[in-house]
C-alpha cells in the first residue's frame, strides 16, 4: 500500500486534527482512527493497516531521514519544539491503531513500537510525556507479545527514570509497573538476556535510577521461575555501592534486597560463594561504616555456609576480616571478631586448597597495623598456623620471620607476649632456636631502650616458653663471645638481675644452690661463669647465689681502683636491697653460722668495705652484720678432714672447708670446679674492659682537644 492510499483510507480531517494544537481534537481523532483501524482488522485488509501506521511512523514520527533536505514537514518537526503537536498526535495515532488491533496487534509491533522509542529520547518533554503515554497502552493490548522489545524499553525506562522533568517521572513510572507486571506474567521473559543491561548500569549515581534499578531487581527475585540469586555475583557489587547512598530511602532498599538475597543463600543448597566472596571482601574495607557492617555481617554467614568452595578465599576473606577487628564502630568488632574465630577454628587442608602461604603473609601484613587488636589476632594467626601446619609454615619462615623479630618491639606488652609465644614455637627446631636468641642479642644491641623497657619481659618469658636453663645457656655463649664489651656488661648484668629476681627462674636458682654439690647445678655455673665475667657484679651475685662464698671474696679482693667507679656502685647497691629478699633468705640465714660460713662473711664485709659510709646500702649492709651472732669457736665442734684444713660441722647442711686459713689445693677444686683457674679467667676479662674503657677515655679526650683546637 502507498501512503496516497494509506491517506484514502483515512479521512483528511482525521489527519488534520491529529496535528492540530488542542489535545481534544488530537484524541477524538485518534478515537475516529481506532474505528478505522478496527474496521480494517474485521476486514482483514492488514496490508491498509500496514500502510496507515507507516503514514504516521513517518509523517508523525521521527524518521531517520529526518535531517535530509528532502524531508517532509512533520519529519522534520521532531527537531523543533514548534511542531510538537504534530509530534503528540502522531503518538496519540499509534497508540490507537494499536488498540483497533486488539488481538491482531502482534504482528504490526515492529512497525508501532521503534517510533514511539524513539520519541523517548525528544528534546520536549510533551513529546517524552506522550510517548510514555502512548507506549503504555500500546503495551496494555499486547502484553507478553511486548516481550520482543523489553531490551529497549528497559533502556528507554532507565533513562526517563532520571528525567528532569516531574511529569514524565511519573508517566514513566506507570509505564515501569505495567512492564514489571508483563514480565513477571510472561515465559518469554530472558533473564539470561537481561542480566548483562543490568550489570552495566548498577553503578550510576543518579538517585531515580538507583531505586528503578533495585525496584526491577526486587520485582524479578520475587518471581518463582526467574532465578536471580543465580545471577547476585553480577550484580551484587552494585546493590553494596547503593548502601552508602546519600538517600536514606536508597540505602533502605539495597539493604532490604540484600538481606532477602541473604536469606535465600541460607536456603539454598546450591550457591557460587567463591564470586561474591571477592566483592564482599573489597566491600568490607570501604570507608562507609554501614556498607562494611552488611559485608561483613555476609562474610560471617559466609564463612559458616561456604564449605570447601570458600577454602581458596581464606586468605581473601582474613585480609578483610583482621582490619574490621580494629574498627571504630563496635557491632563491626563483634561480627569480625565471631567471624574471626569461626574462620580459624576450620580444619582445612592444604590439599583441598587451603593455602597456608597466602593466610601466613596475609598476617604478617596485618602484623604492622596501627591497631593493637589487629596485631594481636595475626599472631593468633601465625600461632594456629604452626601448630596445624608446621611443615607447610617453615618453608616460608624466611618471609615471616624478620616481621616476627621486628615485632618484638611492639608498643603493647600484650603483642609482645604473642610474639614470643610464636617464636617459641617455631624455636622448636635447634637452628631456629639459635637465631632467635641471636637475633635478640643483637636487637638489645642496637636497640638499648628495647632492653631497658622490654628485656625483662622477653627474657622471663622465653624462658617459660623455651626452657629458661637452655634460654640461659645459649645467651651466655653468644655473650662470652662479644666483642662490644660495654655491651657485654650490661647485658650481662640484666641477666643477672632477671636471674636473681624473677619468679619464672626460680628453678634455675635452685640448681644454682647446689652447684658445689650437685653435677646439675655445676654444669649450669660453668656454663654461665665466662660471660658473668663481664660484669664484677654479677660475677660477685652469682658466686653469692651458688654459696661459692670463698670464690666470691676472692673476686671482690681482686678488684682494683678502676673497678670502683659509679656503675659499679649502682650495681652494688642494687645488690645489697636484692640481699635483704627472699631470693637470698637461705643467705641470711647462713648468717646465724657464722663459725661455719666464715666466707660468706668475709665476701660481705668485703662489700661493705667498697661502699661509701654515708650510702644508705652501706647502712643496710651494716645493720644486717651487726645482727649476725658474735662467733666463738667455743660453740662449734671443731673436725679435721684427713689433709688437716678444719671445718666445722653445725649440725649439718653443707659442710665446704671455709675457715680463716683454707687450703689453697681445696679452693682451686671443688666439685671438679677449678676456681683457681676461673678466677683467672675473670680477672683476664676484667683486665680487657679496664683497657677498652682508657681506650675510650683517651679518644674522647683527643676529640676534645680537636674541637678546642678549631
Amino acid at each position: 500500500m502507498t501512503t496516497a492510499e494509506a491517506l484514502s483510507v483515512i479521512p483528511a480531517a482525521v489527519l488534520r486534527n491529529l496535528s492540530d494544537k488542542l489535545y481534544e481534537k488530537r484524541k477524538n481523532a485518534a478515537l475516529e482512527l481506532e474505528g478505522i483501524v478496527k474496521h480494517l482488522t474485521s476486514a482483514g485488509d492488514h496490508d491498509k493497516i500496514t500502510a496507515v501506521i507507516s503514514l504516521l511512523s513517518q509523517e508523525y514520527t521521527y524518521s531517520p531521514q529526518a535531517h535530509n533536505r528532502k524531508a517532509t514537514f512533520f519529519q522534520k518537526a521532531f527537531f523543533s519544539n514548534k511542531h510538537t503537536p504534530e509530534l503528540q498526535g502522531g503518538l496519540i495515532g499509534l497508540a490507537a491503531v494499536t488498540v483497533g488491533l486488539t488481538s491482531d496487534a502482534a504482528q504490526h509491533l515492529k512497525q508501532i513500537v521503534p517510533p514511539v522509542l524513539h520519541s523517548f529520547s525528544h528534546q520536549d518533554s510533551r513529546v517524552r510525556y506522550y510517548a510514555c503515554e502512548a507506549l503504555y497502552n500500546i503495551a496494555k493490548v499486547v502484553r507478553g507479545d511486548f516481550i520482543v522489545f523489553f531490551n529497549q524499553i528497559f533502556d528507554a525506562l532507565c533513562k526517563l527514570a532520571a528525567d528532569s522533568d516531574a511529569n514524565v517521572q511519573s508517566a514513566a513510572h506507570l509505564l515501569d509497573r505495567l512492564v514489571k507486571d508483563i514480565v513477571t506474567e510472561s515465559e518469554q521473559f530472558s533473564i539470561e538476556e537481561f542480566i548483562p543491561l543490568l550489570r552495566e548500569r548498577m553503578n550510576v549515581l543518579n538517585p531515580h535510577v538507583r531505586q528503578f534499578l533495585v525496584g526491577w531487581i526486587t520485582v524479578l527475585d520475587s518471581v518463582p521461575d526467574i532465578d536471580m540469586l543465580g545471577f547476585l555475583p553480577d550484580f551484587l557489587d552494585g546493590l553494596f555501592n547503593m548502601l552508602s547512598d546519600s538517600s536514606h530511602e536508597i540505602r533502605q532498599q539495597a539493604d532490604s534486597a540484600l538481606s532477602e538475597f541473604l536469606q535465600e543463600i541460607k536456603n539454598s543448597p546450591s550457591v557460587d560463594y567463591g564470586r561474591m566472596a571477592e566483592i564482599l571482601v573489597q566491600r568490607a574495607g570501604s570507608q562507609d561504616e554501614f556498607t562494611r557492617l552488611t559485608s561483613i555481617t555476609w562474610i560471617n554467614e559466609f564463612v559458616k555456609l561456604g564449605g570447601d568452595q570458600l577454602v581458596p578465599y581464606y586468605a581473601d576473606i582474613l585480609g578483610a576480616i583482621l582490619p574490621c577487628i580494629s574498627d571504630k564502630e563496635e557491632k563491626i568488632r563483634v561480627v569480625s571478631r565471631e567471624t574471626n574465630d569461626e574462620l580459624r577454628a576450620i580444619e582445612a587442608d592444604p590439599a583441598e586448597g587451603f593455602d597456608v602461604g597466602a593466610i601466613l603473609s596475609v598476617a604478617r601484613r596485618q602484623l604492622s597495623s596501627e591497631w593493637e587488636a589487629t596485631r594481636i589476632e595475626s599472631l593468633h594467626w601465625m600461632w594456629t598456623l604452626l601448630n596445624g601446619h608446621r611443615s607447610e609454615v617453615l618453608v616460608f619462615l624466611n618471609d615471616v620471620f624478620d616481621t616476627l623479630l621486628r615485632a618484638l618491639s611492639d608498643p603493647s606488652d600484650e603483642v609482645v607476649l604473642l610474639v614470643l609465644e610464636v617464636h617459641a614455637c617455631i624455636a622448636e627446631d635447634p637452628q631456629h632456636f639459635r637465631q632467635l636468641v641471636v637475633f635478640l642479642v643483637h636487637s638489645f644491641q642496637h636497640d638499648h631502650s628495647l632492653l631497658e623497657k622490654r628485656g625483662a619481659l622477653i627474657i622471663r618469658r622465653l624462658c617459660v616458653l623455651l626452657n629458661a636453663e637452655r634460654v640461659y645457656r645459649e645467651l651466655s655463649t653468644i655473650l662470652e663471645g662479644e666483642s662490644d664489651l660495654d655491651f657485654a656488661s650490661v647485658m650481662v648484668q640484666a641477666l643477672n638481675l632477671i636471674l636473681l629476681t624473677s619468679p619464672e627462674l626460680s628453678d634455675l636458682r635452685e640448681d644454682l644452690k647446689q652447684s658445689l654439690v650437685k653435677d646439675s647445678g655445676r654444669d649450669l655455673l660453668l656454663s654461665l661463669y665466662a660471660s658473668w665475667c663481664h660484669s664484677p657484679m654479677a660475677m660477685i651475685s652469682l658466686c653469692l647465689l651458688a654459696q661459692s662464698y670463698q670464690h666470691a671474696s676472692s673476686v671482690i679482693q681482686s678488684l682494683v681502683e678502676e673497678d670502683i667507679n659509679v656503675k659499679f656502685l649502682v650495681q652494688l647497691h642494687k645488690l645489697i636491697h636484692l640481699l635483704e629478699t627472699p631470693t637470698f633468705a637461705y643467705l641470711r640465714l647462713q648468717l646465724l653460722e657464722p663459725g661455719r660460713y666464715i666466707w660468706l662473711l668475709k665476701a660481705l664485709y668485703g662489700l661493705l668495705m667498697l661502699l661509701p659510709q654515708q650510702s644508705a646500702a652501706f647502712k643496710i649492709l651494716r645493720t644486717r652484720l651487726k645482727t649476725v651472732p658474735s662467733y666463738s669457736f667455743k660453740e662449734e665442734k671443731v673436725a679435721r678432714t684427713s689433709s688437716g684444713i678444719p671445718f666445722f660441722n653445725g649440725g649439718g647442711g653443707l659442710q665446704i672447708s671455709e675457715d680463716g686459713n683454707p687450703n689453697e689445693s681445696s679452693h682451686d677444686m671443688h666439685n671438679g670446679i677449678n676456681f683457681s683457674s676461673r678466677l683467672k679467667h675473670f680477672k683476664q676479662i676484667q683486665q680487657q674492659h679496664r683497657l677498652h674503657l682508657k681506650s675510650e677515655t683517651q679518644s674522647r679526650f683527643s676529640s676534645a682537644s680537636s674541637m678546642k683546637e678549631l
